[in-house]
C-alpha cells in the first residue's frame, strides 16, 4: 500500500521538493530586480525550460552582505517557451503577512544601508520606517 501521490493532496508541510536558487553577485542587480519585480510579490526567471504552471518550489535568493539566503515559497503562474525571452513568471507565496513584512523590511534595510535612505525612498516610492 505504498502508493506514491504527487499533487495538491500530498504536500509535505507546504515545502516544495524543487529548489530554485538565484544567486545575486552584486547588490545593485538585486535592488534593480527588487524595485522592478520582487516588491510586487513575484519575479521573472529566464529559462529555456520553464516549469509547468502551478508548480510550487522553494525559492532561495542569495544576496551579498547577507549570510543566509532568503527562502520563499514560489509558484509558477505563467510561462513562455517560444519567445525572445523564454522564462516563467513566479508568484511568491508568503506563509503569513508577517513573513512578507519581514522580507520587505530586511530588503529595505539592506537598500538603505548601501544606497542611503533618500535614494531608497525614491526607488521604492514610499517613506521608510526610521529605526533610530
Amino acid at each position: 500500500m505504498s502508493e506514491q501521490k504527487t499533487g495538491p493532496e500530498h504536500r509535505q508541510n507546504g515545502r516544495a521538493p524543487i529548489e530554485l536558487k538565484v544567486d545575486y553577485k552584486k547588490l545593485n542587480s538585486f535592488f534593480a530586480d527588487y524595485t522592478k519585480n520582487i516588491s510586487k510579490g513575484g519575479t521573472f526567471i529566464k529559462t529555456k525550460k520553464p516549469l509547468p504552471i502551478g508548480t510550487r518550489f522553494l525559492f532561495k535568493l542569495t544576496v551579498p552582505h547577507r549570510e543566509a539566503p532568503f527562502e520563499l515559497l514560489g509558484e509558477v503562474v505563467w510561462s513562455k517557451a517560444d519567445a525572445d525571452e523564454p522564462g516563467m513568471g513566479i508568484r511568491f507565496i508568503y506563509s503569513s503577512e508577517a513573513q512578507r513584512v519581514e522580507f520587505e523590511t530586511v530588503v529595505e534595510g539592506l537598500m538603505s544601508d548601501s544606497l542611503g535612505g533618500e535614494l531608497t525612498e525614491k526607488l521604492l516610492n514610499k517613506p521608510l520606517h526610521s529605526h533610530s
